[in-house]
């Protein structure tokens, strides 16, 4: 099974490349990213959380609806944005940390899905959400870089407790 990489790991500060062709082993790895995501009670992930610098995210349309299938998607883009929402969100590579984070309500998205094929669809609400959490992962960012700085402040010692998690993890695989 894929390993989660823990907030402190440098490749979750990373710019994910754009993936050139959908192949057997980039299937091979969206289906362990959505049994990892799964174990976890998670419901999205990038490739970059499993250390992969790869555009790619999985996520799940309905996190309420036990029969929502999670959706791989290929070097996804948001095209529009509309609305604002203020939610609370965690991580998988940040546990226990949550924090109310505003984003846009509804997205218009363009990606490939696992045949190669372009598709095109509107995500709205928590669906909407979980897409932009996960590009923000392709891009180095992550959900507390949304945050205010008294707020990152607040939560300073849980952060620093799991960069430490970290820091054993890579030595132990170093």
């Amino acid at each position: 099974m894929l390993t989660i990489r823990l907030y402190g790991d440098p490749i979750l500060r990373r710019k994910a490349a754009p993936i050139g062709a959908v192949t057997d082993e980039l299937r091979s790895l969206a289906d362990g990213m959505i049994e990892a995501m799964q174990v976890e009670d998670g419901v999205g992930l990038s490739a970059p959380q499993v250390g992969v610098l790869g555009r790619l995210i999985v996520a799940t349309p309905d996190p309420e609806d036990l029969d929502s299938e999670p959706v791989p998607l290929v070097n996804p883009v948001v095209e529009r944005a509309q609305g604002e929402w203020t939610e609370e969100e965690g991580c998988l590579s940040l546990p226990d940390v949550y924090a109310e984070v505003t984003r846009p309500e509804t997205v218009d998205v363009r990606a490939l899905d696992m045949d190669g094929k372009d598709m095109s669809f509107a995500a709205n609400g928590w669906f909407a959400r979980v897409i932009l959490h996960e590009i923000d992962h392709l891009n180095g960012v992550l959900f507390i870089d949304h945050l205010s700085s008294a707020e990152r402040g607040r939560l300073r010692g849980q952060l620093e407790r799991i960069t430490r998690r970290a820091r054993e993890t890579m030595e132990g695989q170093g």
